[in-house]
């Protein structure tokens, strides 16, 4: 039994209508989603840096504090292993009394994670890339969390 052409062409066109479509709204889906995740991961990276604040030895709170400890913690969900690892070393090395560079090294490289987590164009390479934390009051630039734990002016 042979099929027409015409039967032919007119059968993949209409599948043709209703595959074409569908691909196009998973994939139009996909990127919405992925958008909406990097929304969101941005703005807990967004909390985690502003959160900073709150523990820097001329701005240093209790509220603040509390504010880094939430905002460490909740990255755990959504963190890269790489900005994971990097928060962690961040968090142990800085109770110990390091020097500011070397607190500016494990800063650098927990902010190169994140930037390299979020796709940021034109990160550099770890090596060229440095971050460090500016605050106000008459320490305008701090060196570690534990400084900033005893408290105001008390390093």
């Amino acid at each position: 039994m042979a099929v027409d052409a015409p039967i032919v062409v007119a059968i993949i066109s209409a599948a043709a209508a209703i595959v074409v479509p569908a691909i196009s709204f998973y994939l139009t889906k996909s990127k919405e989603r992925a958008a909406d995740w990097q929304r969101y991961k941005f703005e807990l990276y967004k909390e985690l840096v502003t959160s900073f604040s709150g523990i820097m030895t001329s701005t240093w709170t209790p509220e603040g504090e509390r504010r880094w400890s939430e905002a460490t913690n909740t990255l755990h969900l959504i963190a890269s292993p790489g900005v994971s690892q990097a928060l962690r070393e961040y968090q142990q090395k800085t109770k110990l009394n390091i020097s500011i560079e070397e607190h500016d090294r494990l800063l650098s490289r927990l902010f190169w994670e994140i930037r390299r987590d979020l796709n940021i164009p034109d990160t550099p390479v770890l090596d060229d890339y440095k971050a460090w934390l500016w605050g106000v009051g008459p320490t305008t630039r701090t060196s570690t969390p534990q400084a900033a734990a005893k408290g105001p002016g008390k390093q």
